[in-house]
């Protein structure tokens, strides 16, 4: 008997401040497919708060339009400015917050493991990940978006299609009482 090809819906999130990124893909049995890339713009939000609550609503309107199977995040890399970093994490948090309210299991990459996948340079510029992503995904110029972050949310979904079927080094969560048994210091 002829076994079904198994559908996955994989959405990457490139977290930010003022633009936050996300990508779609569809993977059917071994092809992955691009069904939507955007992003999250808080530009015009002045209050930081008001920034969470947006991205909280967008990711959950995002989920609740494609339906995910999994979520792929890229991990905030260490600056200098340790206000920032807080306010990057806490983004974050929020958008794999609204992923865990849904139940999604959630994959974090490393930045450099992102580029790495894609572009075989771990240094590749933002411009070199869109370019190679459009030639991977056979996308028109016409689908390239304005804003790289949107590009770096598909690589982090790409990167996490490369993954399936190779064991994750990074932490997966299967929901609120996995990521608490896995982070019990984060927890008191």
């Amino acid at each position: 008997m002829i076994q079904p090809v198994k559908e996955k819906i994989i959405l990457g999130i490139d977290p930010g401040t003022t633009i936050m990124g996300y990508g779609v893909l569809r993977v059917v049995g071994t092809k992955p497919e691009m069904v939507a890339m955007g992003v999250i713009d808080l530009r015009k939000l002045a209050n930081h708060y008001m920034k969470l609550k947006h991205i909280h609503e967008r990711i959950l309107g995002i989920i609740d339009s494609y339906l995910p199977d999994e979520v792929a995040i890229e991990a905030p890399f260490f600056g200098k400015n340790v206000q920032s970093m807080l306010k990057l994490g806490r983004a974050q948090g929020v958008a794999m917050a609204a992923a865990l309210s849904r139940d999604i299991p959630i994959t974090e990459y490393a930045p450099l493991k992102i580029k790495m996948a894609i572009t075989g340079k771990g240094q590749a510029t933002k411009e070199q990940v869109a370019d190679m992503l459009q030639r991977m995904l056979k996308l028109s110029k016409e689908e390239m978006p304005t804003f790289m972050d949107a590009t770096d949310g598909l690589a982090a979904a790409y990167c996490h299609f490369l993954q399936m079927g190779r064991p994750v080094v990074e932490k997966g969560y299967n929901g609120w009482k996995d990521f608490i048994a896995k982070n019990p210091e984060r927890v008191k």
